[in-house]
């Protein structure tokens, strides 16, 4: 008996502190509910009413780079502190404005996470909406922080910029040069009228001087090789990439597979195609090659032309014919 009293007065006192526990608990949630009777914490419709003292520490800044500035098409969350109702996921404009609750269109276009975050709180407070307003700012999607690679390059597109990038990072990125691509780049940058016009090495790894810094917003163009033809009495008469932008008479006949016994080397010449239409102009690749005659530069989409000599094919087709009559004499003469 005294051991079954003893049991009962354990639980007893179990329901006794579960009792208390509630009860405070139920208090301070009818203080909290009381607090919040008013309208949402932080918030004074009209401007009238006092918003109660923030108990809770201030959230930090949002940890993304704060030099990124904010440009159309930006996907950005607002969030005012304490005022749920006033966060909101919105979208730059093309003028470069976002719609915010109370205090309409907010200009943040070329402005930085910083900068739009004391602007809004500047509004909010000046209108009377929000004491003491504390403002983050997070960027959803950096649409205008996006660099464009363009031209030839395997994967042609727009690449995310939200930290600082190499050049070279980007041409990897878009998967690297294709061969036809030239080495003579050029970087359109915002604000700037003149392009950034940089010459890369064949092998990058080469030279890195020119991986240079990539900003947001830029677009890095990789236009095609400049061509030049090569076509006449030649080993392989073709088209030749010159990814380095210069290419002279003797390069490309060698790249050619040099002309041909037949060819008439001093009836060469250059066929350029100009504002004025097509000229030509001769050249002398027998003086070239003796070095009595500078090698002549060839530019884009230049056509070197190397004719054939007549003299030469008939002397050919004379020296084939004697020895063809030759060796039939040969093999007559050692027949039985």
């Amino acid at each position: 008996m005294e051991l079954g009293a003893s049991g009962c007065e354990k639980r007893w006192l179990v329901f006794l502190v579960m009792a208390v526990l509630l009860l405070v608990r139920g208090g301070a949630l009818a203080q909290e509910s009381a607090g919040g009777s008013g309208g949402s914490a932080g918030l004074r419709p009209g401007g009238t009413g006092e918003a109660p003292v923030a108990t809770q520490p201030v959230p930090p800044q949002s940890d993304h780079d704060s030099s990124i500035r904010f440009g159309p098409h930006d996907l950005i969350e607002v969030n005012v502190y304490n005022v749920p109702e006033l966060t909101s996921k919105v979208r730059v404009s093309n003028a470069g404005d976002v719609y915010l609750p109370l205090i309409d269109y907010v200009h943040v276009e070329g402005l930085t996470q910083e900068e739009a975050q004391k602007l809004i709180e500047k509004r909010l407070e000046d209108g009377g909406f929000v004491r003491s307003p504390h403002v983050s700012i997070f960027v959803d999607e950096a649409a205008s922080q996006g660099v464009t690679v363009l031209g030839e390059v395997a994967r042609p597109g727009i690449y995310p910029n939200v930290a600082d990038h190499k050049l070279y990072e980007f041409i990897s990125q878009a998967g690297g040069f294709n061969p036809s691509a030239s080495r003579k780049i050029a970087i359109l940058r915002k604000n700037q009228a003149d392009p950034i016009r940089i010459e890369l090495p064949r092998n990058l790894a080469d030279d890195t001087t020119a991986n240079v810094d990539v900003e947001p917003g830029d677009t890095i163009t990789i236009p095609r090789a400049p061509i030049i033809y090569v076509v006449g009495d030649v080993g392989r008469p073709s088209g030749l990439l010159v990814d380095n932008g210069q290419m002279t008479v003797l390069q490309a006949l060698a790249l050619a597979g040099g002309t041909n016994k037949t060819a008439k080397l001093s009836g060469a010449r250059i066929i350029h195609k100009g504002p004025a239409g097509m000229t030509e102009t001769k050249i002398e690749i027998k003086k070239m090659l003796e070095a009595k005659s500078p090698d002549v530069t060839l530019q884009a989409d230049d056509i070197l032309f190397v004719p054939v000599s007549g003299a030469k094919v008939m002397a050919s087709r004379t020296m084939e014919v004697a020895m063809s009559a030759a060796t039939a004499v040969t093999v007559y003469s050692v027949r039985p």
